[in-house]
């Protein structure tokens, strides 16, 4: 799996890239099991009340979360590619410059539900 890890004003977000051959969690709306790369990463929003405090910029803001929407795709650049735009677009939502928004992507080592 392909950890795609975002930071930007102090807040972190982080998804995952499954590979073929990874069983990525199902659940209603996932993608089938053809896809051969199928990122899910959280989505948020800043919201007016409700939701979660979190501190970005040094500014205290209110987030909410919408269920995460995995996608498939054919390539590893094609997954890589969207996942590091949404990874920056949830960022942007919340009032950080793209550009201030560092990715970074690393290999782990992939553990079915059963440890192995």
């Amino acid at each position: 799996m392909i950890i795609v890890r975002a930071r930007a004003g102090g807040a972190e977000l982080t998804g995952t890239i499954y590979e073929r051959g990874e069983e990525a969690p199902s659940f209603s709306g996932s993608p089938d099991e053809e896809a051969a790369y199928v990122w899910i990463c959280d989505e948020f929003y800043e919201v007016d009340s409700g939701g979660s405090t979190q501190t970005v910029d040094g500014r205290e803001i209110r987030i909410a979360f919408e269920s995460p929407l995995p996608r498939g795709f054919d390539t590893k650049e094609q997954a890589l590619e969207a996942a590091k735009e949404h990874v920056r677009t949830q960022f942007v939502r919340i009032g950080v410059a793209s550009e201030a928004v560092e990715v970074e992507t690393t290999k782990e080592e992939f553990r079915s539900a059963d440890g192995h």
